[in-house]
């Protein structure tokens, strides 16, 4: 059967919402009222009600509900773009008619249909194929560009092995067609919407895959090999996929989870192996997309992270008798991080660099005695052998680090201030030791909440626990850039790593690497330390997820404070009340376009938006507030209810009634003998 694939280029707006629809009020003139409010003050700083005209305060006076579940069925909707009107790809998979059907019969099965969390995100795919812009081409170039690259490049030492081909080769060329897109959607602003390129690229002179390597000759050698995978994440919003890439294998190399086998029992193996129907090809296409909305476009949070205005990532080398910086770039790590751009507007994002010498610190060498422990494993090689190695615990290594935070500072030579609100520290452990030592046995850094640790020694490689395509997966131990980039994405902005992600299907943490090998600065399979949108996105994101937790479960508390006072008519006098409707009107449709604006994937203005309903949140709690303390308790006496003459009355003559007949019972019931 042929391959009917060709392209595919999926639009993914994703609706972001707390629960079912529930469309709120719409006040005319409020949008612009905020957009006015935003240009004279970007960061939200000023209350901005009370520049409210007349007519709007009128308007937000109108009474609404007052209930919990109102601020927990928030939900915006998304506009579908139009396509643009151009002919398709001749070969294309999903026309556009169909694709609704493809969305209700492959999606829905998938999708959760437990009840989440009270403050628990849902979001909703939504899907539009649009035609990319000159098509033909676009094929034509990445096919032509891959198998001129692999007729001149030469053929791997074995017959089964991958041939390496650069990313760069097809992502400029998706990357071209991308912007041409964008801006032929009739003004339409890229960042409101993910592209999703799946492409075939026809009949190749031999199997090939992708790999981050500027050729493909550095992508391999008798004693090194890179992870070749097919996917890739571009810095701006746009993904691809080539199905005809491969088939890879990537995953633990002896036993976990998260495995990507080989064969035609994933979803990149599809245009791999025996000839499919094109039922069982949309499935697959399907579980792919499914997966890299799960994956890439919503990850799950890593930890809660609060809006702070000032950041400083604070580098502590604790390094021997030498600094190498071979692998240890500070300034590589500033720049692959500001590069993404990760801070708000109004937010600043600080380096500092500290050196601290290994023998002039007696605290260095207690924690990494402390926390020192040593594990056997079997090799075979002439017969199994038993060797014994050593491993740091990250968790005592945090633990002594903790305990003797103010020892640490003053032998870093910190100082002390408090003009920072955020600080993570970094630690790395440049140690003269010959011997191979990893934190937990598998890490090179580890990322915690308030602090990052790293090490490295002497030894420059060592076999990872992890194989892809056939082969055990190298680790170079001395390159800490990478590892180091990873961690404190995860402790300064809760950016999951790629391939870990929470089910609440499974109410656990799932391991998955199908998308680690490509553009991310997470896992064993991947070498790059830019971001790519998926992080970008991500850390601005989970930002904006915690302070919306707070907003809610704040207001929830202030209401449940006034049930317990008797509600808000007792409450509040008429003045408070009324200034009261009106915030709580402003706060709700804030939180709304909140909501609608993350859908949009526009984070700025969803927080200055968030920022700007903080004032009326803390307007709401004063008011309540002053409202409680000015209660006074009162006894209010009341009059005893009459004698219930009539209930007793009734009583007696029924008691009366019962002995009568009880006395006269042998003459009222007397027996009727029979006579003879």
């Amino acid at each position: 059967m042929a391959r009917p694939l060709s392209i595919i280029v999926l639009l993914l707006p994703f609706l972001i919402s707390l629960a079912p629809a529930a469309t709120g009020a719409a006040y005319a003139g409020i949008d612009s009222f905020l957009a006015a409010a935003a240009a004279r003050d970007h960061s939200a700083s000023k209350d901005s009600f009370a520049a409210l005209p007349p007519s709007l305060r009128r308007a937000l006076s109108a009474p609404s509900p007052l209930l919990p579940s109102r601020l927990l069925s928030l939900s915006a909707a998304i506009p579908r773009p139009r396509p643009p009107r151009r002919r398709l790809l001749p070969g294309l998979l999903l026309p556009l008619p169909p694709l609704p059907r493809l969305r209700r019969r492959l999606f829905r099965p998938f999708l959760s249909n437990r009840r989440p969390h009270r403050l628990a995100l849902s979001h909703t795919l939504h899907l539009e194929v649009v035609g990319p812009v000159a098509a033909g081409k676009l094929a034509s170039r990445a096919s032509a560009a891959v198998r001129a690259h692999l007729d001149s490049a030469p053929a791997p030492f074995h017959a089964n092995q991958l041939s390496a081909v650069p990313y760069a080769l097809v992502d400029d060329i998706v990357a071209e067609d991308y912007r041409a897109l964008t801006s032929a959607q009739g003004g339409t602003d890229s960042a409101s919407a993910v592209y999703i390129y799946v492409l075939d690229l026809g009949p190749q002179p031999r199997s090939y895959a992708y790999t981050a390597a500027a050729s493909g000759a550095d992508s391999s050698s008798p004693g090194f090999s890179r992870c070749l995978g097919p996917v890739w994440t571009g810095k701006e919003r746009y993904m691809w996929i080539d199905l005809g890439a491969g088939p890879v294998n990537l995953g633990p190399a002896q036993s976990g989870d998260g495995v990507l086998p080989r064969g035609e029992s994933h979803a990149l193996s599809a245009l791999h192996g025996r000839p499919k129907s094109e039922k069982a090809l949309l499935a697959d296409v399907a579980s792919l997309i499914l997966s890299a909305y799960k994956s890439l476009l919503v990850p799950s949070l890593r930890i809660p992270v609060h809006y702070e205005d000032s950041l400083l990532i604070r580098f502590v080398h604790i390094h021997g008798n030498e600094k190498d910086s071979a692998g240890l770039d500070f300034n590589s790590i500033e720049q692959s991080i500001r590069d993404g751009n990760l801070p708000y507007e109004g937010q600043s994002l600080k380096f500092e660099s500290h050196a601290v010498k290994y023998s002039e610190c007696p605290l260095c060498s207690f924690a990494i005695a402390r926390s020192t422990y040593s594990f056997t494993s079997r090799f075979f090689f002439e017969n199994y052998t038993l060797l014994v190695n050593e491993y740091l615990d990250s968790k005592r290594l945090r633990q002594v680090l903790s305990d003797s935070s103010d020892e640490m500072r003053r032998v870093a030579g910190v100082r002390d201030n408090d003009e920072y609100d955020k600080v993570v520290p970094v630690f790395v452990f440049d140690l003269d030791y010959d011997r191979h030592l990893m934190l937990d046995r598998h890490h090179q850094a580890v990322a915690f909440g308030d602090m990052v640790i790293a090490v490295r020694t002497r030894s420059s490689q060592t076999v990872s626990e992890y194989s892809c395509n056939g082969r055990n997966v190298i680790t170079m131990t001395r390159n800490l850039e990478r590892p180091i980039i990873g961690s404190v994405l995860q402790s300064m902005w809760g950016v999951s790593p790629t391939h870990m992600s929470w089910s609440s299907e499974h109410n656990a943490t799932v391991v998955d690497y199908t998308w680690s090998s490509g553009h991310t600065p997470f896992g064993p399979f991947s070498e790059t330390k830019s971001l790519s949108f998926v992080q970008k996105d991500a850390a601005r994101r989970n930002v904006l997820l915690t302070s919306l937790n707070y907003t809610i479960s704040s207001a929830i508390d202030v209401l449940e404070s006034m049930a317990a006072h008797g509600g808000e008519n007792i409450l509040l006098r008429k003045k408070r009340h009324i200034e009261f409707i009106q915030r709580w009107n402003l706060l709700t449709y804030k939180l709304e376009k909140v909501v609608s604006a993350m859908s949009r994937l526009d984070y700025e203005k969803a927080m200055y938006l968030l920022r700007s309903l903080h004032h009326d949140l803390y307007a709401i709690h004063s008011l309540v507030y002053q409202a409680s303390q000015e209660l006074e308790a009162s006894l209010v006496c009341f009059k005893d209810p009459p004698f219930p003459w009539v209930p007793v009355s009734m009583s007696g003559v029924f008691v009366f009634g019962f002995f009568y007949v009880y006395s006269k019972k042998d003459k009222l019931f007397r027996s009727k003998r029979k006579q003879f």
